[in-house]
């Protein structure tokens, strides 16, 4: 059978399934139309390029009428082999001549579902029912009135207090800012304005998808409230969804908004109002709620929310997360603290590629491309160094310090640690541990005591009070966590006698009962308590939270003073979120000038009395003005991912040569092997025998082996001409013809999936994809697995109670050729061994027989085969 027809026989199928009728029957008459002749005027024709230069009249595949019989949707079917969107200008042309405002197309595997009002086609698994299609035609948005809504500073604040302007309070300018102050009026600031500028320039191109590269603490989530209610004041949307991916910023969400808009807006999070959730103009959710068993597509329609703003977008849209993305139609706003150019100087040939920034650049070069900025350039930017020049973040002092142990764990040759033998017949062994092992395979209890005696040292005071610094330290492992928070617990009592009583550090992971509190109490200065120095001044007792991974993202506490690295990194999102949580502003006189403790500050600072007031207040101001914040780092972070850092502060310490006992346990310290410490006269023998599995991750030569055949490819003017033309049958005969297993380089497919590093196989369409940039890399198993079960579970839905079960099924049946065979023979008694057995009694009878079928008719088993 032709891939023409197969195409064709897939179409039908899933047309039927959404409801439409090729005949009449008891649910009402055939609503589907075949090959309908269509006449294009000479002037169209001109506009259609080579294509259609001949054609005075066209053929639609598929016209699909509304209930009343009027053309309502253009489906264009292309062959198996070509792309579907390859046909966006001749479906348009389809579609404007019979006056439809709607597209499908498809080649029977992908699908795409395009509203010509409203942006650019949207990927879907299954063919929407009229009704559906009904609902998205009732939302007309009129980009002309968000055009002319005018945004100005006081967008929000007019939302808070509507007539702000008429305060006396306001009017008298030296009462303005104490006005502001109380009552809290957020106003935008001019590069805030900038972005809401840079959104309407995209939407006046047409474009429905955004994205604000915004680095953290200069207002991402104010910005965003002004846009939403841009959107929702202008009726662009009706209703917004906003993803978050961590629970922590579902509540900080909802509260900001609440703050923002709450007059003239509902916010509620959904998991809290699951029956509910209709009456708000603006929900709030994390995208694991919505992925759980795939409760999007079962709770709601895609007409449900029409504006989508994904915040820390680069992570709650990557893997399946997408899919929730791109379930709802409308415009998509991307939020994102992590600029792409940040890995300008990766090179992936340089480093392995089991290093985790590989996966975050594809992640990043894949978020910039969902949210149609395939440039690279953000519908708008504002970078760190925007926000420290114009003087609303600071920029961290870094502290750089390295013992003897990180130095040499940092080394490429990483530290050997050599265990003596118990008995003399034993030969001595050596371990080696790098960076990456540190507190995981490798402790040491003084290396983590220098560390916090260094921090303790050398951490910025705060101005009010001379005690340490509110700060954040990030540790590898919550055990670690715990180790660190005792020794700095332990070191502030000899410090500070009788002051803080184990409050000085407190552990905040999700070991802790109520860490998510703690957090919270640390921004408001609550923490164990408050003024543990001064009772006037407002200031956590706790000065240090020990953390892994809780305080990274969205995390606001702008007293911050401190932020400490006593662990590696190899994430760069990590790491510019992590020096994110030090960069906000922030004035201690706020917390002490309405008290009795300003004085006392004068005084300490030393002004002089007989200056005038305003000049005193100026000085103090100026002195406890947060200007800088540290950085520690003790494993070269900094230098990972700069190749040349300026550092402000270089620390040596003392080296520390505490040897290891006899048998190198936990908790001891001790100094490389030295060759010259042990003499030997023996015949040379082999010291150290490695043997290593290389993996899918491959070594260097193999990478390189796919990179010359990529260039080989892009090169050869023959195929560039059949891509022009679209000609993919051709371009592969192409390339088995005329490059494939010649002398020399002696191209395969097989050759070539290794040297790709994936874990099944490869065809040659998927490669030319891949070489061209129309897929970014090549999913795994387990990616396309996931893949084609949502495919699955789009058009058939089982309910909840069995969808966990029929996803195992559905995954068994293509990866497990023993299950498969068991369930094809139907030889079902041999279920008791296998270990799918259970599933498979937990399903119905109908999705016993459903997904093979499904599978044999929709899922090519053999991409899946190592």
């Amino acid at each position: 059978m032709s891939k023409e027809a197969k195409a064709r026989i897939k179409i039908n199928k899933l047309l039927e399934e959404a409801g439409w009728r090729f005949f009449d029957d008891e649910k009402g008459t055939a609503n589907i139309i075949l090959e309908n002749n269509i006449k294009i005027s000479h002037k169209e024709v001109e506009t259609l390029g080579d294509d259609f230069e001949r054609v005075k009249n066209g053929f639609i595949d598929f016209l699909l009428l509304d209930e009343k019989g009027f053309p309502f949707i253009v489906l264009e079917a292309k062959s198996e082999s070509i792309h579907p969107l390859s046909a966006k200008a001749q479906a348009r042309k389809y579609a404007q001549a019979q006056n439809c405002r709607f597209v499908i197309l498809s080649n029977g595997n992908q699908h795409y579902f395009w509203d010509l009002e409203i942006g650019n086609p949207r990927e879907i698994q299954k063919f929407p029912p009229q009704k559906d299609v009904q609902l998205n035609k009732q939302f007309k948005p009129d980009p002309t009135n968000l055009l002319k809504e005018v945004v100005e500073s006081d967008y929000i604040a007019k939302t808070i207090n509507p007539f702000y302007y008429q305060d006396p309070r306001w009017i008298d300018r030296t009462q303005r800012q104490q006005f502001v102050d109380q009552v809290k009026l957020p106003f935008l600031r001019r590069y805030q304005l900038n972005a809401i500028i840079s959104l309407k320039n995209s939407v006046e191109k047409n474009n429905d998808r955004f994205l604000f590269e915004m680095a953290t603490g200069t207002g991402k989530t104010l910005t965003a409230a002004a846009v939403i209610k841009l959107f929702l004041k202008s009726a662009n949307a009706k209703r917004v969804l906003f993803l978050v991916d961590r629970l922590e910023l579902e509540d900080q969400a909802k509260k900001a908004f609440d703050k923002y808009l709450k007059p003239d807006y509902t916010t509620v999070i959904f998991k809290e109002n699951r029956d509910d959730w209709r009456k708000a103009e603006i929900v709030v959710s994390t995208v694991q709620s919505f992925l759980f068993k795939n409760k999007y597509k079962r709770i709601f329609v895609p007409t449900d929310f029409d504006f989508v703003i994904s915040d820390e977008a680069h992570r709650s849209i990557g893997g399946n997360s997408r899919a929730v993305f791109e379930y709802f139609i409308g415009y998509k706003l991307g939020l994102t603290a992590t600029p792409k150019d940040y890995l300008k100087r990766f090179d992936a040939e340089k480093i392995n590629q089991k290093d985790p920034r590989e996966l975050e650049r594809r992640i990043l070069l894949d978020t910039y491309k969902t949210f149609g900025c395939e440039s690279g350039e953000p519908t708008f930017r504002y970078s760190l160094l925007d926000g420290v020049k114009e003087g609303f973040l600071v920029n961290p002092m870094v502290t750089d310090v390295r013992t003897e142990i990180t130095t040499q764990l940092l080394a490429d040759e990483g530290y050997s640690i050599v265990r003596e033998p118990e008995d003399e017949e034993e030969e001595r062994e050596e371990e080696t541990f790098f960076q990456k092992d540190f507190e995981r395979k490798f402790f040491s209890e003084n290396t983590n005591k220098t560390f916090c005696k260094t921090f303790l040292e050398k951490a910025l005071r705060d101005p009010v009070t001379g005690e340490i610094g509110k700060s954040i330290i990030f540790c590898v492992s919550q055990h670690h966590a715990t180790k660190i928070t005792q020794i700095l617990n332990e070191f502030s009592d000899q410090i500070f006698p009788s002051k803080y009583n184990s409050d000085f550090a407190e552990q905040v992971t999700s070991w802790v009962i109520d860490s998510k509190l703690h957090t919270v109490n640390f921004t408001n200065n609550n923490f164990n308590g408050t003024g543990n120095f001064n009772p006037f001044y407002k200031t956590s007792k706790t000065r240090v939270c020990v953390t892994v991974g809780m305080m990274t993202t969205g995390y606001d506490c702008p007293d911050i003073l401190n932020v400490c690295l006593m662990r590696p990194i190899f994430s760069p999102t990590d790491f510019v979120q992590i020096k994110g949580r030090g960069t906000r502003k922030h004035n201690f006189l706020d917390e002490i000038k309405d008290s009795e403790l300003a004085e006392e500050v004068i005084e300490r600072i030393k002004i002089g009395k007989n200056e005038h007031p305003s000049v005193i207040w100026k000085e103090v101001d100026r002195k406890l003005e947060k200007k800088r914040f540290k950085l520690f780092d003790f494993f070269a972070n900094c230098e990972f991912f700069e190749e040349k850092f300026c550092y402000d502060e270089v620390l040596k310490l003392p080296s520390l040569k505490t040897k290891l006992d006899g048998k190198g346990s936990a908790g001891s310290e001790s100094t490389s092997y030295n060759s010259n410490e042990y003499e030997s006269f023996s015949p040379d023998q082999i010291y150290v025998l490695r043997e290593e599995d290389i993996g899918y991750h491959g070594m260097r030569v193999d990478r390189m082996y796919f990179n010359e055949f990529e260039e080989k490819v892009k090169d050869d003017k023959n195929v560039r001409e059949m891509l022009i033309n679209q000609q993919w049958d051709a371009i592969e005969a192409y390339i088995l013809q005329n490059l494939f297993n010649k002398p020399q380089e002696y191209y395969n497919l097989e050759k070539l999936r290794k040297a790709a590093k994936v874990d099944r196989r490869l065809s040659l369409r998927e490669i030319v994809d891949k070489i061209f940039g129309f897929i970014p890399y090549f999913k795994s198993k387990d990616e396309l697995l996931d893949d084609e079960f949502e495919k699955f579970d789009s058009r058939y839905l089982p309910t909840e109670d069995c969808f966990h079960f029929a996803r195992i099924y559905f995954k068994s049946y293509i990866s497990d050729p023993e299950f498969r065979e068991i369930i094809e023979n139907k030889n079902f008694a041999l279920l008791n061994t296998n270990p799918n057995g259970d599933t498979f009694r937990k399903l119905s009878q109908e999705l016993r027989t459903l997904i093979p079928e499904y599978i044999k008719d929709n899922v090519p088993l053999n991409k899946f085969m190592a």
